[in-house]
């Protein structure tokens, strides 16, 4: 039986008591002294078939701090992919390093040959600083990856997709709180404006809400501050910012003890994993504060809907846009739950999902 806790513990404690605790099947640490590659693959569970998550490519400034991310990410991957009906289990891998700096053909390539070696346990596709030119290399060495160029019969980016589970989500919530889905002048600030991010201010332009951005890279401000009527924040003053929802579409964590005590808004629905960085003490503080919280794991669920489709081999546009837009419904559901039950909307879709996996669980073993 999965269980629907987790206590951040950070500290010398050993990987297998991280394992443990989270709950994983199994982490495989990968090294190539040619390329320099260092990654972790982290199999969280494959009751519902294999696992499957992106590879995140980010300049950890610990191998610590990297195998905590993994273990969190891969973890959420499970019920993200539950939540959304998928025959799909939780799965996450992590290459350590700037992507700016070392990545190229030959680590990519090298990383797929470790993920070939798993048998097909493990999918890959894109996360952070990682491209549909990467998952081209990867593929070179292994069929188990997925978001390849549509040019090579794949679905491509997966971020447009992710962007739209997010639009709808929060506009879900946005109705739960005001009544209306509507979000025209609506003070939104979105932070990280990755791919994720930047699709999200697309959709967000269109229905006339107000945009604000953050992001810690200079290049990708100028970038998106060029193609669209987007205000800048500086990373500095965004939990102090006067807004009505807090988009985070960047790393995890940003909801914790110091931001959620400071935060000017009556919403969270943002593309980014874990946002929570304790699931029960945040998602309490975030209710105590009249915060309503749309969980990550399920808003954000539409970059797996779209990459699993493709892997599964039953890839329709149409269909997995049908399928993203649905997470309006069950975002909606989940916080009339939450509200019905007096638990936290992480608490509740958490529930969803456990509840499915280990009904199936019940029918089958493991993939």
């Amino acid at each position: 039986m999965i269980s629907d806790t987790l206590d951040k513990k950070v500290g010398s404690i050993s990987v297998f008591e991280h394992v443990a605790e989270y709950e994983h099947e199994q982490v495989v640490y990968c090294y190539d002294k040619t390329t320099g590659l260092k990654a972790i693959i982290a199999v969280h569970n494959t009751v519902l078939g294999p696992a499957m998550g992106g590879t995140r490519m980010w300049d950890y400034a610990t191998e610590e701090e990297a195998a905590i991310d993994v273990l969190r990410l891969s973890r959420g991957m499970t019920f993200k992919s539950a939540i959304a009906g998928l025959n799909i289990g939780g799965g996450k891998a992590v290459i350590i390093g700037d992507a700016r700096k070392i990545k190229n053909e030959a680590l990519m390539r090298r990383f797929g040959k470790f993920i070939d070696s798993l048998g097909g346990r493990y999918v890959t596709a894109e996360d952070v600083n990682m491209t549909t030119q990467d998952m081209e290399y990867i593929r070179m060495e292994t069929s188990h990856v997925a978001g390849i160029p549509e040019n090579l019969g794949g679905s491509g980016d997966p971020s447009p997709v992710t962007a739209y589970g997010v639009y709808v989500g929060m506009k879900a919530a946005n109705k739960k709180v005001t009544g209306s889905d509507d979000l025209k002048g609506r003070r939104i600030l979105v932070q990280g404006v990755g791919n994720v991010g930047t699709n999200l201010i697309s959709y967000l332009t269109k229905e006339g809400a107000e945009i604000f951005v953050s992001d810690i890279f200079e290049d990708k401000l100028e970038k998106v501050t060029s193609a669209y009527k987007v205000s800048v924040v500086p990373s500095s003053e965004v939990f102090e910012f006067d807004m009505d929802i807090y988009a985070p579409c960047a790393l995890g964590g940003t909801l914790n003890d110091d931001s959620i005590s400071k935060l000017k808004c009556s919403i969270v629905a943002g593309g980014a994993n874990n946002q929570l960085l304790d699931e029960v003490r945040h998602g309490n503080m975030l209710i105590d504060r009249g915060i309503t919280y749309a969980p990550d794991f399920l808003i954000n669920g539409g970059g797996i809907i779209n990459v699993g489709c493709e892997y599964l081999g039953n890839y329709n546009r149409e269909v997995v846009m049908g399928k993203t837009e649905h997470i309006y419904n069950t975002c909606l559901s989940v916080l009339d739950k939450s509200e019905e039950d007096g638990i936290t909307p992480q608490e509740a879709a958490m529930k969803i999902a456990i509840d499915r996996i280990n009904a199936i669980g019940g029918i089958k073993l493991s993939f």
